[in-house]
């Protein structure tokens, strides 16, 4: 084991301990989970699965809770530029020393068994949050649900916001077939709050093999929220039942759930920025279902807006292009900072001929252009986290 010093030094490492990036299975995180953990995390779990609408519906809960004076734990990935965005106590996001410390247990705990980047990062969020000695954990699933290390720990109320088409190399490609991994997340006689319209059946069918009770919910929050988009008061009313089915334990009054509806704010979901006369908004729509609520948040005040985009290699790009043309007057396309990015040239070739395009040699040039746009009231900026975390990087420094 080389030398680790920094939380850099500690990240670049454990992208080198597996060749995929992704591994789904729980055997060998939940072997080091149960030598760290052998009665189970000290502190109640609220886990949130689903295909769009997670980091919102954690927000959400995260808010109302913080009203309160219970102390919470809230873990979420991926990241847009700080690692240690993963993970919030009381609102605040963790130092690098405190990060390190959990990676260091991690290590002396695992001896041979190779770990991923992203079992890491799950086992290091239940021992941080054990330390704070939070009262409950609010615990985002990274992917699907069944498989995602997340799952190792039993959590009092799953979530489940909605169930699309996304992932599907790892999840399957139909509803029914992402459907059963997102319920793999509920647990027996433990209530499970699921905000799909229309859940698969194999999300039913699982839960009444477990004998999980299911609330769906399908009225959204009518008050005042803190985030833009009807979707979100589903996301908002989604959370407050997942609150009241732990208030017996965790009792909070109608006004820290009006207080902490009102002021959730997440990044990059719908997010607004002015730059000059331009309306900047920050969006991390990264698959059909998502961009197809984006356009629709959009279309609640029209405005001539141009994009700037780009995407990963593996995600349905001609769909999410034609749901969001009607509302783009031109396109700036960008590469991205990933090994999964699509090639600018590749990504171009997804769009008609009747679409608008400018190829940007980066983001920063993108952002230029974009601004320059004499007809542009709105620039919208979406289609991956990288997408906006490179572009978040060019705006710090504006």
């Amino acid at each position: 084991m080389t030398s680790k010093k920094t939380l850099d030094d500690w990240l670049t490492w454990q992208e080198t301990l597996m060749e995929e990036t992704i591994v789904l299975g729980l055997d060998r995180v939940q072997l080091v989970y149960e030598k760290i953990f052998p009665s189970g995390v000290p502190f109640r779990v609220i886990t949130v699965a689903g295909t769009n609408g997670k980091g919102s519906t954690v927000s959400f809960i995260d808010s109302i809770y913080r009203q309160s004076t219970y102390k919470v734990g809230r873990s979420t990935s991926p990241h847009l530029l700080k690692y240690n965005e993963r993970y919030a106590i009381d609102g605040e996001d963790v130092s690098d020393e405190v990060i390190i410390k959990a990676f260091e247990l991690i290590e002396a705990k695992r001896e041979d068994i190779k770990l991923t980047y992203f079992e890491f990062s799950t086992l290091a969020a239940f021992i941080i949050f054990a330390k704070a000695e939070v009262d409950i954990a609010i615990l985002e699933v990274g992917l699907g649900g069944r498989l995602d290390s997340v799952n190792v720990v039993d959590s009092d109320v799953s979530v489940i916001t909605n169930i699309a088409i996304d992932h599907t190399d790892y999840l399957g490609d139909t509803r029914e077939a992402i459907g059963r991994e997102k319920a793999g997340i509920m647990r027996t006689f433990r209530p499970c709050i699921c905000g799909d319209q229309d859940p698969p059946q194999s999300l039913l069918s699982y839960a009444k093999e477990i004998e999980t009770p299911v609330t769906f919910i399908s009225e959204g929050y009518p008050g005042e929220i803190g985030l833009e988009g009807d979707h979100q008061r589903l996301n908002a009313a989604v959370a407050i039942k997942a609150i009241e089915s732990l208030v017996e334990k965790f009792p909070v009054s109608e006004q820290m759930i009006t207080d902490g509806v009102k002021t959730a704010t997440i990044k990059a979901r719908f997010e607004r920025k002015m730059i000059g006369d331009k309306l900047i908004i920050l969006d991390v729509a990264h698959n059909p279902a998502a961009v197809k609520t984006l356009v629709d948040t959009l279309s609640k005040s029209p405005m001539q807006t141009v994009a700037i985009f780009s995407a990963l290699i593996d995600k349905d790009i001609i769909e999410m292009v034609d749901l969001a043309s009607s509302a783009i007057k031109h396109w700036y396309l960008v590469p991205l900072s990933s090994e999964r990015a699509i090639e600018s040239r590749a990504l171009k070739n997804k769009f008609s001929s009747s679409n608008s395009t400018t190829i940007c040699k980066d983001m920063k040039s993108a952002i230029q252009e974009s601004l320059a746009h004499q007809d542009a009231e709105r620039i919208v900026i979406f289609g991956s986290f990288y997408t906006i975390a490179d572009a978040s990087i060019i705006f710090n420094k504006l």
